[in-house]
């Protein structure tokens, strides 16, 4: 069975298994969705909320939930964290200030409130996962936040695993740094045919420097466990990506372009939401070709 592992971004999250079905739900939307369910294809979601979140988010409660700040122990960590929040943070006022591509402009700006919630999550998050952080979520429960984000991506690859079908690994925002990670550096982790990136921010150097030893602007394509295609998705309006969206030419593979980069136009005002790019024309008719479906359709009479 042809199989999608999803990999969630920042922020808090509802439970598992209500996440899943949001996001099948929403590559399904009509018109021109996709039933994974109805097409037989398997899915999952690589859940990570709860390393760093203490309880799942529940309807009633707004997306922007407070976080604690990151600690900043070293000179190396408090750079990160400066470079990373004059990029995002710059592409977050910028929203003010342009409006969209499409006929009717949208120049609604973000409440800052809004914006810091967002702006601390991803900082946080973004640190932690990739310094590696000693965090305890809760009472009782501690983690190496990025040994364990990897061990659950690894064995959800492994679970899923083998076989003709196509397996491919679609990933939103933060979860586009973990799915990169995993698939070029963690050794033990399962091949895959294809890699989706959603509104990334590893166009950012300080992501990038990162996700050393693996990553080389000449050979960062993680050929070693993606047999085929990556495919980039990204608004310019997005702040996670907008400050640098295009990846063909930071992630080649023998100094070559691979990467096929996919300019879409999100609706709304905040254009990283993952209902808004799973909805998207563009990604999906990349999905169908993934995974065989217009194959399986055969040509339209």
């Amino acid at each position: 069975m042809a199989h999608v592992t999803f990999v969630h971004g920042i922020q808090n999250k509802p439970s598992a298994e209500r996440l899943l079905q949001f996001w099948r739900a929403f590559l399904a939307d009509p018109p021109g969705g996709i039933d994974l369910q109805g097409e037989s294809i398997g899915s999952s979601m690589v859940y990570w909320a709860d390393v760093l979140y203490a309880n799942p988010q529940t309807l009633a409660e707004g997306a922007e939930q407070p976080v604690q700040a990151p600690a900043v122990p070293s000179v190396d960590e408090a750079a990160f964290i400066a470079g990373l929040a004059a990029k995002v943070g710059g592409t977050l006022a910028a929203r003010d200030l342009v409006g969209g591509t499409g006929p009717q402009p949208e120049r609604i700006p973000l409440p800052w409130p809004v914006k810091k919630a967002f702006l601390d999550a991803f900082l946080r998050d973004v640190h932690h996962y990739l310094f590696d952080v000693d965090f305890s979520p809760r009472p009782g429960t501690r983690y190496r936040v990025r040994q364990e984000i990897r061990h659950r991506f690894v064995r959800d690859l492994a679970m899923h695993a083998g076989g003709d079908s196509p397996h491919i690994v679609v990933s939103h925002s933060m979860g586009t740094v973990i799915a990169y990670d995993c698939l070029k550096n963690v050794g033990e982790c399962p091949t895959v045919d294809a890699f989706v990136t959603l509104g990334s921010p590893l166009g950012l150097d300080e992501v990038q420097d990162k996700v050393a030893p693996g990553y080389s602007r000449s050979d960062g394509f993680p050929s070693e466990r993606v047999r085929g295609t990556w495919v980039n998705v990204f608004d310019r309006l997005d702040p996670v990506d907008g400050f640098d969206p295009v990846l063909a030419d930071d992630f080649k593979r023998d100094d070559t372009s691979r990467i096929i980069d996919v300019e879409v136009v999100n609706s709304g005002i905040w254009r990283h939401d993952i209902q808004e790019y799973l909805q998207r024309d563009e990604l999906r008719a990349h999905i169908r070709r993934l995974l065989g479906l217009d194959a399986r359709r055969g040509p339209e009479v």
